[in-house]
């Protein structure tokens, strides 16, 4: 099977949003991929000086253009880079870490703080089939704000116009139009 065909049919697998295990035949595959981001995103931290030059990296690992309204500051860290999905006038600020694999979406006018870490990805809590990634897609609607050092979690959608308050760790959805606070992630104030 070629290179192309092997990633189409990692990437088809991996939409599917069923447990990829260490043992699937395509695993093989799937870690060259990630092997490759790794080093694009190695490249891009250590080489691009200018903001266009980090979009354009970033495009290149994502496989989609990246809008010149939307700013990344480096570093910029990925594991796969292929199901990430940026809005226009999007802001994510330095040291931002995207888990990926389970699907990551920014709409619209998002602000993301330094040291903001986004992930689709989970594992079994049975300790025997512990390797098995469960992927659970990460959303986050238009114009919300995520602060510095927040965590969002496999799964999690943060409503439009929402914030997540700094450090916070969020379990669970976060309504639109609500501050969220604290670990575990509670609404505080409603906007």
């Amino acid at each position: 099977m070629s290179d192309q065909l092997n990633e189409d049919a990692v990437l088809q697998q991996l939409r599917t949003g069923e447990p990829f295990r260490k043992d699937d035949p395509l695993y093989a595959h799937f870690s060259t991929l990630v092997a490759r981001t790794i080093r694009l995103c190695v490249a891009m931290n250590a080489q691009a000086t200018e903001l266009d030059q980090v979009r354009s990296r970033l495009s290149d690992i994502i496989g989609t253009a990246i809008d010149p309204s939307t700013t990344i500051f480096p570093p910029f860290h990925t594991n796969f880079g292929r199901f990430i999905r940026l809005g226009k006038n999007v802001f994510i600020n330095h040291a931002c870490s995207f888990l990926d694999i389970g699907g990551i979406t920014i709409e619209d006018d998002v602000q993301i703080g330094p040291h903001v870490n986004l992930t689709s990805e989970n594992h079994p809590l049975d300790p025997a089939d512990r390797k098995t990634l469960l992927l659970q897609p990460v959303v986050i609607r238009r114009n919300a704000w995520i602060g510095a050092g927040a965590t969002i979690l496999p799964g999690i959608t943060i409503g439009e116009n929402a914030i997540v308050a700094a450090g916070s760790v969020v379990s669970r959805d976060v309504p639109p139009n609500t501050v969220v606070a604290g670990v575990p992630a509670r609404v505080v104030k409603t906007l």
